[in-house]
């Protein structure tokens, strides 16, 4: 826990409390269900509540803000991400059901009046929202054609509205057939060796009436 307080040093004593749950949360339910891999269990702070806050340092989430997130798995980066963002509304979805059962446990256990869970595949929802994150779930532009209808008109934020995805490595050739994406790399914000190639890639998307 003290990695998330190093970088995140202003948290309300709710916060904290519910960030201190997340371990045993997941460390019980990891035994029944695989949501988090076996071996970065241990290591969940760092590789996984952090690395979902990473977006963050990108762009705080304004109150009343609806945000997306894809893929959600066990509930990164959505969990981490609406601890810190109480007031923003937040909609995890997966297409495993298992998995959906995991994240509202977990958001009923930490009291998470912002979090809303379902399992439902991208491509399938008629609401728009101001940002969908996710991490690495496919290929930037095959996720982009997916979520391209679920994107609001007006922007309120510093970033314009759109995708912010948590993704590692070269992305050149991937992102090459955007004009107006751009990354920015987490090795800028936090220090430890497993963000040295990590990013938050932002894609801005108009909206599609």
């Amino acid at each position: 826990m003290q990695i998330i307080s190093k970088y995140f040093p202003d948290l309300k004593q709710e916060q904290i409390d519910q960030f201190l749950k997340l371990k045993e949360l997941y460390t019980d339910w990891n035994a029944k269900i695989n949501v988090v891999s076996r071996k970065d269990i241990d290591l969940l702070y760092e590789r996984h509540v952090l690395h979902s806050l990473g977006i963050a340092k990108v762009q705080n989430f304004l109150p009343g803000a609806d945000v997306l997130d894809v893929g959600t798995g066990g509930g990164f980066p959505g969990i981490p991400l609406a601890i810190l963002y109480p007031d923003t509304h937040f909609y995890l979805c997966d297409v495993i059901a298992k998995k959906i059962k995991v994240v509202n446990a977990v958001a009923a256990s930490l009291e998470l009046k912002n979090v809303k869970a379902e399992q439902k595949r991208a491509g399938t929802f008629d609401t728009q929202f101001d940002f969908i994150v996710s991490r690495a779930v496919t290929r930037m532009p095959d996720f982009a054609k997916w979520v391209r209808g679920n994107v609001k008109k007006k922007s309120n934020h510093v970033l314009k509205n759109g995708i912010l995805y948590l993704k590692g490595g070269d992305l050149t050739e991937e992102l090459s057939v955007f004009s107006t994406v751009k990354e920015y790399a987490l090795s800028n914000y936090f220090e430890e060796d497993f963000f040295e190639t990590k990013k938050v890639v932002h894609l801005p998307m108009k909206y599609k009436g």
